[in-house]
């Protein structure tokens, strides 16, 4: 038996990768309430569903991101290279309630509120900004503030990072194979087989063949794939690393190409009823996309993997999430009134003017004595907060106890 084969022998097969990545997946969880939050979107809308969800207001029938915590924003590039801060993740997009993404968000920002040692006033005043910020983007002549710090210093490092950067971050090398490791597994024969067959899809092959600079009509060769640990409520699902070569650029010096293929499951966001949505699920992630993340979605295709819904892209460097788990007392409300209009802003060019009118006076409506936003927002935050800590703990304590 050679070296090689020996060392494979570390992994995992594929059928026992699920009670590992479970395990992971847990201790994540248990790492951080904000953790907790990002990673448990069931039973965000297990209180939507079943509890006093019905309070919110059933606003117009949009394609919504459905996991909107901080986390899920960030720089995103186009094609053509130019980067904006938009919605990253689209796993959980469906036509649904935009007053779902208000709310998750308002969560995240109060649990990393909460867990920044920052009081209920701060906490009060940044719901107060997230309503703000929300609604401006429904105003006449609507534009995004000038950009808070934290995401300020975000956008910086995005733009100028570079392929080097990217490599030494996702999978810790600049070799042109992919280290297999805590992060990384080995493939199944049939999963490498069906890899490569992607990418001689000429639908899939002309992907990382149309970004700035490169030739439309380059060759796509895969230099390695691995199974890819990766993410928190994405561990278990099918997850793959492709390292591409584009006309043999690799030879002359150029860049690589990094590709990410996740599998796309069934939403846990609720979807409005009698609305056209494709049935596919790696299709509905990419029409999501699409419409919420433009940067995004003209860089995804959707296709079938080992017989299974798949979204693939490629990664670039300018793409980064926003890591808000720690807040500044003086950057607080800033960050909340941004990153609210970023996802107005996102539902919004879904609406012609006369709903967005209308969804703004609804927006504006139900406001008491106490605090400048909708009643329904700050109830549901402050139940979803004590629901989520009670959660956590529990969590927390059955993890401890191996239960």
């Amino acid at each position: 038996m050679n070296k090689n084969k020996k060392s494979q022998q570390r992994f995992p097969s594929a059928q026992d990768r699920q009670p590992i990545l479970t395990e992971q997946r847990r201790l994540k969880m248990a790492r951080s309430p904000h953790a907790y939050v990002r990673g448990n979107t069931e039973r965000f809308y297990e209180w939507v569903i079943e509890s006093n969800g019905d309070a919110l207001p059933h606003g117009p029938a949009i394609w919504i991101c459905g996991d909107c915590h901080t986390g899920n924003l960030g720089p995103v590039a186009n094609a053509k290279g130019k980067v904006e801060i938009q919605i990253r993740d689209l796993d959980q997009t469906v036509i649904g309630n935009p007053t779902h993404d208000l709310v998750r968000l308002g969560l995240s920002l109060a649990t990393a509120a909460r867990g920044s040692s920052l009081s209920g006033l701060n906490v009060v005043r940044m719901i107060e900004a997230l309503a703000a910020g929300y609604q401006s983007a429904f105003t006449r002549n609507a534009r995004l503030t000038k950009r808070p710090a934290p995401v300020h210093v975000t956008m910086k490092e995005a733009v100028r990072r570079s392929w080097q950067q990217l490599a030494l971050e996702r999978i810790e090398d600049l070799k042109l194979t992919i280290p297999l490791g805590k992060r990384f597994w080995p493939l199944t024969k049939q999963e490498r087989s069906g890899i490569e067959a992607l990418f001689r899809d000429e639908n899939i092959a002309t992907l990382p063949t149309s970004l700035k600079g490169r030739n439309d009509s380059g060759h796509v060769e895969v230099l390695d794939a691995a199974y890819w640990v990766k993410g928190c409520s994405s561990l278990g699902r099918l997850r793959f690393a492709v390292l591409l070569d584009v006309d043999g650029g690799v030879v002359e010096g150029d860049d690589l190409c990094l590709m990410d293929i996740k599998e796309g499951v069934k939403a846990a966001a609720p979807r409005y009823e009698d609305v056209a949505m494709p049935r596919d699920n790696a299709q509905r992630v990419v029409e999501g996309a699409r419409h919420l993340s433009p940067f995004l979605g003209e860089r995804m295709r959707a296709a079938r993997l080992l017989d299974r819904a798949v979204v693939i892209r490629e990664l670039l460097p300018q793409d980064l999430k926003l890591e808000i788990d720690q807040l500044d007392k003086d950057d607080s409300m800033h960050v909340a009134h941004y990153l609210a209009a970023v996802v107005g802003k996102a539902h919004a060019r879904q609406m012609d003017a006369s709903t967005r009118k209308s969804w703004l006076a609804e927006l504006r409506r139900n406001r008491s004595k106490t605090i400048d936003a909708p009643s329904w927002l700050w109830n549901s935050i402050v139940q979803l907060v004590s629901s989520h800590e009670a959660g956590y703990l529990e969590h927390c304590r059955r993890y401890a106890t191996g239960t």
